[in-house]
Protein backbone atom coordinates (compact mmCIF):
# COMPACT_ATOMS: atom_id res chain seq x y z
CA UNK A 1 0.00 0.00 0.00
CA UNK A 2 0.99 3.46 -0.59
CA UNK A 3 1.99 5.63 2.85
CA UNK A 4 3.46 8.36 1.77
CA UNK A 5 4.57 10.61 -1.56
CA UNK A 6 7.36 12.63 -1.67
CA UNK A 7 7.40 14.69 -4.69
CA UNK A 8 6.62 18.45 -6.43
CA UNK A 9 2.88 19.92 -6.94
CA UNK A 10 2.13 19.41 -10.19
CA UNK A 11 -1.13 21.24 -10.14
CA UNK A 12 -4.83 21.08 -8.02
CA UNK A 13 -8.12 21.76 -7.90
CA UNK A 14 -10.99 22.22 -5.53
CA UNK A 15 -10.07 18.93 -3.56
CA UNK A 16 -7.39 17.12 -5.25
CA UNK A 17 -3.82 17.56 -5.95
CA UNK A 18 -1.08 16.36 -8.38
CA UNK A 19 1.63 15.14 -6.73
CA UNK A 20 4.83 14.26 -9.06
CA UNK A 21 7.26 11.87 -7.91
CA UNK A 22 10.31 11.64 -10.00
CA UNK A 23 8.07 11.64 -13.58
CA UNK A 24 4.57 9.74 -12.21
CA UNK A 25 1.47 12.30 -11.51
CA UNK A 26 -0.04 10.32 -8.33
CA UNK A 27 -4.12 12.05 -7.86
CA UNK A 28 -4.59 13.01 -4.73
CA UNK A 29 -7.69 13.90 -2.75
CA UNK A 30 -7.16 16.16 -0.15
CA UNK A 31 -9.08 18.48 2.73
CA UNK A 32 -9.05 22.41 2.12
CA UNK A 33 -6.59 22.25 5.08
CA UNK A 34 -3.92 20.21 3.01
CA UNK A 35 -4.22 21.55 0.05
CA UNK A 36 -3.14 24.90 1.78
CA UNK A 37 -0.12 23.01 3.54
CA UNK A 38 1.26 22.16 0.33
CA UNK A 39 2.27 25.04 -0.68
CA UNK A 40 2.71 26.31 -4.55
CA UNK A 41 2.52 24.59 -7.64
CA UNK A 42 6.13 23.21 -8.24
CA UNK A 43 7.50 23.34 -4.91
CA UNK A 44 8.25 20.01 -2.86
CA UNK A 45 5.94 18.07 -0.73
CA UNK A 46 5.19 15.12 1.26
CA UNK A 47 1.69 13.79 1.47
CA UNK A 48 0.67 10.77 3.91
CA UNK A 49 -1.72 8.69 1.78
CA UNK A 50 -4.36 6.47 2.43
CA UNK A 51 -5.39 4.03 -0.54
CA UNK A 52 -9.44 3.42 -0.43
CA UNK A 53 -10.64 0.46 -2.85
CA UNK A 54 -14.39 -0.55 -3.56
CA UNK A 55 -16.29 -2.72 -6.48
CA UNK A 56 -15.87 0.37 -9.42
CA UNK A 57 -13.25 2.93 -8.03
CA UNK A 58 -9.67 3.23 -6.33
CA UNK A 59 -9.12 6.34 -4.23
CA UNK A 60 -5.83 7.80 -3.05
CA UNK A 61 -6.58 10.14 -0.42
CA UNK A 62 -3.37 12.33 0.63
CA UNK A 63 -2.82 14.28 4.20
CA UNK A 64 -0.50 17.36 5.06
CA UNK A 65 0.06 14.83 8.61
CA UNK A 66 -0.21 11.95 9.63
CA UNK A 67 -2.64 12.87 12.69
CA UNK A 68 -4.83 14.41 10.01
CA UNK A 69 -4.98 10.70 8.11
CA UNK A 70 -5.28 8.87 11.48
CA UNK A 71 -8.14 11.26 12.31
CA UNK A 72 -9.88 10.36 8.39
CA UNK A 73 -9.49 7.06 8.89
CA UNK A 74 -11.07 6.65 12.36
CA UNK A 75 -13.79 8.56 10.88
CA UNK A 76 -14.93 7.17 8.16
CA UNK A 77 -15.53 3.80 10.32
CA UNK A 78 -18.18 5.81 11.59
CA UNK A 79 -21.55 4.25 9.90
CA UNK A 80 -22.86 6.98 7.19
CA UNK A 81 -19.00 8.80 7.16
CA UNK A 82 -17.62 8.20 3.39
CA UNK A 83 -14.56 9.73 2.52
CA UNK A 84 -16.09 12.89 0.89
CA UNK A 85 -17.53 13.66 4.35
CA UNK A 86 -14.35 12.62 6.11
CA UNK A 87 -12.79 14.86 4.40
CA UNK A 88 -15.23 17.81 4.60
CA UNK A 89 -15.15 17.62 8.51
CA UNK A 90 -11.04 17.85 8.14
CA UNK A 91 -11.64 20.75 5.79
CA UNK A 92 -13.63 22.77 8.34
CA UNK A 93 -12.10 21.57 11.78
CA UNK A 94 -8.08 21.15 12.21
CA UNK A 95 -7.51 17.72 14.29
CA UNK A 96 -7.57 19.12 17.41
CA UNK A 97 -10.85 20.82 16.69
CA UNK A 98 -12.21 17.30 15.93
CA UNK A 99 -10.87 15.46 18.89
CA UNK A 100 -12.12 18.46 21.18
CA UNK A 101 -15.33 17.85 19.85
CA UNK A 102 -16.08 14.27 20.62
CA UNK A 103 -13.89 14.41 23.44
CA UNK A 104 -16.60 17.12 24.78
CA UNK A 105 -19.53 15.56 22.66
CA UNK A 106 -19.91 19.15 21.40
CA UNK A 107 -21.92 17.95 17.84
CA UNK A 108 -22.40 21.41 16.66
CA UNK A 109 -18.90 21.71 15.86
CA UNK A 110 -18.72 19.02 13.99
CA UNK A 111 -22.03 19.97 12.26
CA UNK A 112 -20.12 22.79 11.15
CA UNK A 113 -18.58 20.67 8.03
CA UNK A 114 -20.54 20.55 4.26
CA UNK A 115 -22.69 17.92 4.27
CA UNK A 116 -22.79 16.98 7.96
CA UNK A 117 -26.68 16.99 9.42
CA UNK A 118 -26.94 17.15 13.31
CA UNK A 119 -28.05 13.87 13.32
CA UNK A 120 -24.74 12.11 11.74
CA UNK A 121 -22.63 14.92 13.97
CA UNK A 122 -24.82 13.21 17.30
CA UNK A 123 -23.72 9.70 16.09
CA UNK A 124 -19.77 10.86 15.22
CA UNK A 125 -19.50 12.33 18.78
CA UNK A 126 -21.27 9.36 20.47
CA UNK A 127 -19.04 6.78 19.12
CA UNK A 128 -15.78 8.76 18.83
CA UNK A 129 -15.82 10.50 22.15
CA UNK A 130 -14.03 7.43 24.30
CA UNK A 131 -11.35 7.54 21.33
CA UNK A 132 -10.50 10.37 21.21
CA UNK A 133 -8.50 10.82 24.23
CA UNK A 134 -5.88 8.66 22.71
CA UNK A 135 -5.79 10.23 19.19
CA UNK A 136 -3.24 12.65 18.03
CA UNK A 137 -4.47 15.81 18.12
CA UNK A 138 -1.88 17.47 15.26
CA UNK A 139 -1.97 20.99 15.63
CA UNK A 140 -3.42 22.68 18.79
CA UNK A 141 -6.57 24.61 18.80
CA UNK A 142 -7.35 27.49 21.36
CA UNK A 143 -7.35 25.85 25.12
CA UNK A 144 -6.61 22.24 23.15
CA UNK A 145 -3.27 20.21 24.62
CA UNK A 146 -1.71 17.66 22.40
CA UNK A 147 -0.52 14.98 24.55
CA UNK A 148 2.58 13.07 23.37
CA UNK A 149 3.48 9.61 24.32
CA UNK A 150 5.55 9.71 27.21
CA UNK A 151 4.89 13.70 28.83
CA UNK A 152 3.47 14.37 32.09
CA UNK A 153 0.26 15.20 30.72
CA UNK A 154 -0.30 11.79 28.74
CA UNK A 155 0.81 9.97 32.40
CA UNK A 156 -1.58 12.30 33.87
CA UNK A 157 -4.57 11.18 31.45
CA UNK A 158 -3.71 7.60 32.24
CA UNK A 159 -3.80 8.45 36.17
CA UNK A 160 -7.17 9.77 35.56
CA UNK A 161 -8.69 6.87 33.46
CA UNK A 162 -7.17 4.14 36.58
CA UNK A 163 -9.06 6.21 39.06
CA UNK A 164 -12.12 5.60 36.94
CA UNK A 165 -12.78 8.66 34.73
CA UNK A 166 -13.18 7.81 30.93
CA UNK A 167 -10.62 8.91 28.64
CA UNK A 168 -12.29 11.61 27.09
CA UNK A 169 -13.79 13.48 30.60
CA UNK A 170 -9.66 12.31 31.33
CA UNK A 171 -8.30 13.81 28.39
CA UNK A 172 -10.36 17.13 28.96
CA UNK A 173 -9.28 17.76 32.18
CA UNK A 174 -5.56 17.24 32.04
CA UNK A 175 -5.91 19.63 28.50
CA UNK A 176 -7.43 22.54 30.87
CA UNK A 177 -5.18 21.80 34.02
CA UNK A 178 -1.99 21.72 31.48
CA UNK A 179 -3.27 24.96 30.11
CA UNK A 180 -4.02 26.82 33.67
CA UNK A 181 -0.52 25.46 34.98
CA UNK A 182 1.77 25.66 31.37
CA UNK A 183 3.54 23.20 29.38
CA UNK A 184 6.09 22.59 32.51
CA UNK A 185 3.42 21.50 34.77
CA UNK A 186 4.80 18.34 36.95
CA UNK A 187 3.24 15.03 36.96
CA UNK A 188 1.82 15.82 40.23
CA UNK A 189 0.65 19.03 39.78
CA UNK A 190 -0.97 18.22 36.70
CA UNK A 191 -3.22 15.54 38.39
CA UNK A 192 -4.19 17.20 41.46
CA UNK A 193 -5.70 20.54 38.85
CA UNK A 194 -6.97 17.79 36.74
CA UNK A 195 -8.85 15.68 39.46
CA UNK A 196 -10.55 18.89 40.48
CA UNK A 197 -11.99 19.51 36.52
CA UNK A 198 -12.95 16.22 36.38
CA UNK A 199 -14.82 16.04 39.42
CA UNK A 200 -16.55 19.39 38.64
Amino acid sequence: MIAKLKGLLDETGSDWAVIDVQGVGYLVHCSARTLTALGGIGESCTVYTDLQVSENDMRLLGFAEGSERDWFRLLTQVQGVGSKVALAILSALSTAEVQTACANGDAAMVARANGVGPKLAARIVNELKDKAGGMPGGGAAVGTVVMPAGSASADAVSALQNLGFKPAVAASAVAKAQGELGEDADLNALVRVALKRAAG
